[in-house]
């Protein structure tokens, strides 16, 4: 999966989404300039292949949401979570809601699916984690991405959770440095692993793995590492969807090598897809090493991702469950009481 450079296709684009080993796009606010610009461009990157090719893009809600102008604004996981302190049925509900309207929106301007939610616990330590938890709380964040995963269902999406095996306790920025984290594996499996393991068991789609080093468990980051993904993920949780590696540009992947060495060691490990972004070098390297990598059981596992029903713009502000979810969930950022025979 890689990205494309403006607001349309190039023509060197359209020859590196046209290349075998490439199965997918990963959209950013650059590529966006209002929904109707955007809908013409996911037409014209699923009209270049068959089976067309995934279009995904980080829009969580809060600090991370690529497309702005038109589409809601989305509040971050943390507020569900505290709305869930407040009441729990309130939080659920709103996260269901909120999950629905983040991948309603997406799905009515041609975008397969979101790399959410963010699964990880707030610990108080990563700045770039933060707000984007639900909760510190293990069952909380478990119960909110439950919820907010039964919407983006009903809306024809699915999830992706993320950072596998948690990155909440760790300072460092992985974009930025290489984040280590000296806990042993008991206590990451007492705390992080358990809203991993019922998201799995409620039918999560897809894992983004973190690019975190958890030196006491196994000396490679977490998204090439046999032992977290093969072992842990696919045996122990029993996880049967598609693994999705994080961006293979960013910092902390470096200890993994050249860019083509770091797509051939996620690769091993067990991710079903890797992401090069915002590198247009490296990306053309990755393609190249990958070009015989035809894993017919990744492929299998990819076609899940795909979206599902056709929803127009239109037809969406036209639903009403649309307007509710957004007048509930500017009512309730902005503090407005909510009476809504919640017990």
């Amino acid at each position: 999966m890689l990205d494309v450079e403006g607001t349309q296709l190039s023509a060197e684009d359209r020859e590196l989404l046209n290349h075998p080993a490439c199965g997918g796009v990963i959209l950013f606010s650059r590529n966006f300039q209002n929904p109707e610009q955007i809908r013409q461009l996911t037409a014209e990157i699923h009209a270049l292949r068959e089976p067309h090719l995934l279009i995904a893009v980080d829009h969580e809600g809060g600090r991370v949401q690529r497309f702005r102008e038109g589409f809601s604004s989305l509040p971050a996981a943390a507020w569900y979570g505290e709305n869930y302190r407040e009441k729990s049925q309130l939080g659920l509900s709103l996260a269901e809601q909120g999950g629905w309207l983040m991948a309603a929106e997406l799905r009515s301007v041609g975008v397969d699916f979101s790399f959410a939610p963010v699964l990880d616990l707030d610990m108080g330590v990563s700045e770039v984690i933060g707000d984007r938890a639900f909760s510190s709380s293990p069952e909380v964040v478990a119960d909110l991405a439950r919820a907010w995963m039964r919407g983006v269902h009903r809306a024809g999406m699915a999830a992706v959770g993320k950072h596998f095996p948690g990155h909440g306790a760790v300072r460092a920025d992985s974009h930025h440095a290489l984040p280590v984290d000296q806990r042993r594996l008991e206590d990451i499996e007492i705390d992080d692993l358990r809203p991993f393991e019922r998201m799995i068991h409620a039918g999560l789609e897809a894992i983004m793995p973190a690019h975190v080093v958890y030196p006491k468990v196994d000396r490679n980051l977490a998204g090439f590492s046999p032992f977290w993904l093969q072992q842990i993920l696919r045996k122990r949780l029993g996880f049967q969807g598609v693994i999705f590696s994080d961006d293979l540009s960013m910092a902390a992947a470096e200890e993994a090598g050249s860019f083509g060495e770091r797509a051939l060691a996620a690769r091993a490990a067990g991710c079903d897809m890797v992401l090069v972004c915002n590198n247009r070098q490296a990306a053309v390297q990755v393609l190249e090493q990958l070009r015989e990598d035809m894993d017919p059981v990744s492929h299998l596992r990819l076609v899940r991702m795909h979206g599902r029903g056709d929803i127009t713009s239109e037809s969406l502000h036209l639903d009403p469950e649309w307007k509710t979810a957004v007048n509930r969930l500017v009512q309730a950022e902005d503090g407005a009481s909510l009476d809504l025979n919640f017990n």
